[in-house]
């Protein structure tokens, strides 16, 4: 005897393990296949319905799906809420006729119902057969079913793009309706047409002026109880006319003068107390700035985002810091206004909010507005994850903008200071440029440096730079104090020994050290006249010519042995020149790309690094790398990497491969040739991103791998 479905989810809840389920699926499964053989009409739709729960609970079914079709086939009225679902391709006609007399049908429900099984379920044959019928309903009289009709179309263009002409005489008549319900599917239509193709948008055009006056209809409209959301008329309507403005206007200047009245109609007359309000009013402002308004429109809408900076909710203050954002670059001096507001952001509880601010202040920084002394005090209230960031774009916003190098030095330093983990090979060099680039700063920013160095700092960019200073000016040092700063000149045993603390603090790293051995070296010539600092120079290096580090250990070794050539000492250790724009580019690529092995040369000075951009060249091979910062996200960097060849036979079977430590992610792209040209005809390119997760804190390392065949001998490389 068959149960009802009812029953039936109730036995399948009942059942204690899954074994007892399968048993009580599988004996309702027997009875629904005797009733089927026995053409018991009267129970078809209960046996289908229990089908349907049954392949919910994901058992297979497909042995009824003949008798959904029998059942939607069939006259009784009550079957029809039961979905299409015959599959295979000898039924499908049957089921595109039983489509077809419910989209005929009288009753809306069920033509509602054809709709969206046409819409969801249907192939694109069938699609295509039945568009005629959901056309003709589209304009029929009933609000319900061109309702279902519209939305069934959006379907139907997504998988029958070439229907798209079909619809489009069609828009007309549906953005006459009054219904709201049908207006809103013609705009989500409309938009679906423009999307799937773009050529539409010039044709539809011509239906700016009836979407313009159905927009101010509900502007100006009085209370309608239907339509009401907290005191506005249909915002989901108003934000939608909105949208698909703004997708007729953009680019377009002729369409966008008819939209400059009821945009400022909406902005001005647009109640912000609710959220439904501010909705609108964001899309307004979208449209507004995706379009060609007059100036004055675009403040306006400046404006209005910054009302909802002062906004409590925390939702529309990140939407709005998030608009200005994208805006800023259309008309900054209506941002401008705004400053104080933004920065006032930065002490927001909540971080993100505090993120997108300091983003935004980052934009509105220029050669007339630096605003440093506000990032400075975010950066001293700050979480310590942000730190590093933050001094990082300090750093570059004062290198970029500064007119006073003073200010320059003085700010660099008071940044560093406030962030003590912070490390850079790029901040150093570029400090180390402005230096050695302006002859009457060396003096200045020396003693200011060493003020710093005496003051046991433990900043690691600040101790190279000190350190730097002390051995390239040394005699600066010591032959007086410039004007602004107040400290007196230390005496030359002081500073070697100042130095020598720097060698045994545990916080110097080994390549603090290495700068450190540097300037002992250096000022073998700047203190020529003090013999006490001198012996205590030779005795450090003779200290570190035994060290553990190979690179310390080396470098001792090697100015131990310059120091006992007097003819070409004094030569080597001179000052160093001004680097050129085009070094520093250099360093800055060297640095962000990878510590060099095999003929390459060692992780080194900034001095080494400008020399040697090229990260490989081994065995006539050389690999040269091009680094880029994304501007939104310093810790990605898109590298480059050029592979020449100078044999004279060419690189076949060219294999390129990198690894990065976990901290570190990458994306490669392939190779632009599989094979090298010989004799440096021709390169070779292939580019790569990594993201450092701990950018400012470890640096960016690369392992590398190279296979390749050369005059039919396989050679494989590796390198770091």
């Amino acid at each position: 005897m068959s149960i009802r479905l009812r029953e039936l989810i109730r036995n399948v809840r009942s059942c204690k393990t899954q074994a007892d389920e399968r048993a009580c699926i599988h004996k309702e499964c027997a009875s629904i296949r005797t009733a089927f053989k026995d053409e018991n009409n009267e129970l078809r739709h209960r046996n289908v319905a229990k089908l349907l729960f049954i392949h919910m609970l994901g058992y297979p079914t497909h042995w009824g799906q003949m008798e959904c079709l029998k059942l939607i086939a069939g006259s009784k009225a009550d079957p029809h809420p039961l979905p299409y679902s015959a599959r295979r391709p000898a039924v499908l006609m049957l089921v595109e006729n039983s489509l077809k007399n419910d989209l005929q049908s009288s009753n809306q429900y069920i033509a509602g119902l054809a709709c969206c099984a046409i819409g969801n379920i249907s192939s694109a044959e069938i699609c295509r057969d039945l568009s005629p019928e959901v056309e003709k309903l589209m304009v029929g009289s009933n609000p319900f079913v061109s309702k279902k009709a519209s939305l069934c179309c959006i379907r139907i263009l997504r998988k029958c793009p070439e229907l798209c002409d079909t619809f489009l005489e069609r828009i007309g008549t549906l953005l006459g309706s009054r219904n709201h319900a049908v207006l809103l599917t013609c705009l989500k239509l409309m938009r679906e047409m423009c999307i799937t193709e773009p050529a539409m948008i010039e044709q539809l055009r011509r239906h700016t002026p009836t979407l313009i006056a159905a927009l101010k209809n509900l502007v100006l409209s009085g209370y309608a109880p239907e339509h009401d959301v907290h005191g506005i008329v249909d915002p989901f309507l108003q934000v939608e006319i909105l949208t698909m403005l703004r997708v007729l206007g953009r680019g377009h200047s002729e369409t966008s003068d008819q939209m400059n009245d009821i945009l400022a109609q909406v902005a001005t007359n647009t109640e912000s107390a609710k959220n439904a309000g501010n909705a609108i009013l964001y899309e307004c402002v979208l449209t507004i700035m995706a379009i060609e308004v007059e100036s004055g429109l675009r403040v306006l809408a400046v404006n209005i985002l910054g009302r909802f900076l002062i906004n409590r909710d925390n939702n529309i203050r990140y939407v709005a810091l998030n608009t200005l954002h994208k805006v800023i670059a259309q008309d900054t001096q209506a941002v401008q206004r705004h400053r104080n507001t933004i920065v006032d952001c930065l002490k927001d509880n909540d971080s993100s909010i505090r993120q997108r601010a300091l983003e935004l202040v980052y934009a509105l920084v220029n050669e007339a507005n630096v605003l440093v002394k506000e990032l400075l005090s975010y950066l001293l209230a700050c979480d310590v994850e942000f730190k590093d960031e933050l001094t990082q774009r300090i750093c570059t916003v004062v290198e970029k903008f500064s007119t006073d190098k003073e200010w320059h030095v003085d700010t660099i330093i008071q940044t560093l200071s406030a962030s003590t983990s912070f490390e850079s090979e790029e901040t150093v060099c570029s400090m180390i440029a402005l230096i050695t680039s302006t002859p009457e700063l060396q003096a200045y920013a020396t003693h200011k440096l060493y003020a710093k160095l005496a003051d046991q700092t433990n900043q690691p960019v600040l101790l190279q730079l000190a350190v730097w200073c002390v051995g390239e000016y040394g005699e600066m040092l010591i032959g007086g104090v410039p004007a602004g700063v107040e400290a007196e000149a230390p005496d030359p045993q002081t500073v070697v020994e100042l130095l020598t603390s720097v060698m045994r603090s545990p916080v110097a790293d080994v390549t603090t050290k290495e700068y450190t051995i540097n300037a002992f070296v250096k000022l073998t010539t700047r203190f020529a006249n003090a013999p006490d600092s001198l012996a205590l120079i030779h005795k450090q290096l003779a200290a570190y010519s035994c060290s553990m580090s190979l690179e310390l250990q080396q470098r001792s070794v090697e100015y131990s042995s310059l120091l006992k050539l007097d003819a070409i000492r004094a030569g080597v250790l001179e000052r160093m020149p001004a680097f050129a724009k085009k070094d520093r580019q250099a360093a800055a690529a060297a640095a962000a790309a990878l510590a060099m092995d095999g003929d390459g040369p060692s992780r080194g000075s900034a001095s080494e690094l400008m020399a040697a951009p090229a990260a490989w060249n081994k065995n006539g091979l050389q690999i040269e790398f091009a680094c880029t910062k994304d501007a939104s996200n310093p810790s990605v960097t898109a590298i480059e990497a050029s592979f020449t060849s100078a044999q004279p036979t060419p690189l076949t079977g060219f294999n390129f491969q990198v690894a990065v430590p976990k901290y570190m992610k990458l994306q490669m792209s392939p190779a632009s040739s599989s094979t090298v040209p010989p004799s440096n005809s021709g390169k070779v390119t292939q580019t790569f991103k990594v993201a450092n997760s701990m950018h400012g804190q470890k640096p960016v390392l690369l392992r590398i791998k190279i296979d390749y065949s050369a005059g039919g001998q396989a050679v494989s490389e590796q390198g770091q």
